[in-house]
């Protein structure tokens, strides 16, 4: 019987990306999305994986989204926490609600998701988490304090999380993109993109096919012996 795969912000981007990927390796996938009805419906239409929205900000929404998921494909084997904002500001204008808003969906989302899951994937004696931080969790980045924290702290949620799921059959690790090739960063000027690919010492901006396979490898049985481990897939951008 295949897997299921659930994928928080899995319509668009970098979660598109990985949604299709999975569904090519074998997996039963369900996408989640927060607000644009139209893009989801027309991601459904063209991959026929079926989405489901709710904020994951929301730690009651997240549950009851859970319940249906499994509802309808069943136990979830592979969670994917995808889903993420910004809202950028340099910290002496930054507001208590731009922080906020990116901790409550880019941290506590990734609780709020994991938290409902992680019993049965421990009672079952299997399980695959896979958090996306980000090059800007390692590093830092001017005017991203809050994104910047809530990515790290990703990565040391995961460092902690994999050493309580590793003796009950559950691998949880991070995948951490540089600049990828997605629509929001497409949209930014062309002077400012190639500000950021003279960083890069590949000489490109990453593709979001490149992030879903590194997801894929570690949803896989191949990556069992892999746990809290943080995959940077920057171009050589930040090494670590």
């Amino acid at each position: 019987m295949s897997r299921i795969a659930l994928v928080t912000g899995g319509s668009r981007g970098i979660g598109a990306a990985v949604s299709k990927a999975l569904m090519a390796d074998g997996y039963r996938v369900a996408a989640t999305y927060s607000s644009n009805d139209q893009k989801a419906a027309a991601f459904t239409e063209e991959t026929g994986i079926k989405t489901y929205k709710w904020d994951v900000s929301d730690y009651d929404a997240c549950i009851s989204g859970i319940s249906k998921v499994e509802s309808d494909l069943g136990f979830i084997d592979v969670l994917v926490n995808n889903a993420g904002i910004t809202r950028d500001a340099p910290f002496h204008k930054m507001t208590r609600d731009q922080w906020t808003d990116v901790m409550r969906t880019n941290l506590d989302g990734v609780f709020n998701m994991t938290h409902p899951i992680w019993p049965g994937m421990r009672d079952r004696k299997f399980g695959r988490i896979i958090n996306i931080s980000s090059i800007n969790g390692q590093k830092g980045q001017f005017a991203q304090a809050n994104y910047s924290a809530a990515k790290a702290g990703d990565i040391g949620f995961t460092k902690a999380l994999a050493q309580e799921g590793a003796r009950v059959g559950i691998t949880v690790n991070v995948v951490c993109p540089g600049y990828i090739a997605t629509e929001m960063v497409m949209a930014v000027p062309e002077k400012v993109r190639d500000s950021i690919v003279a960083q890069i010492p590949v000489g490109r901006l990453g593709d979001a096919n490149e992030i879903a396979r590194c997801v894929v490898f570690l949803a896989s049985d191949e990556a069992s012996f892999i746990t809290g481990t943080t995959l940077t897939a920057n171009g050589g951008q930040y090494m670590v």
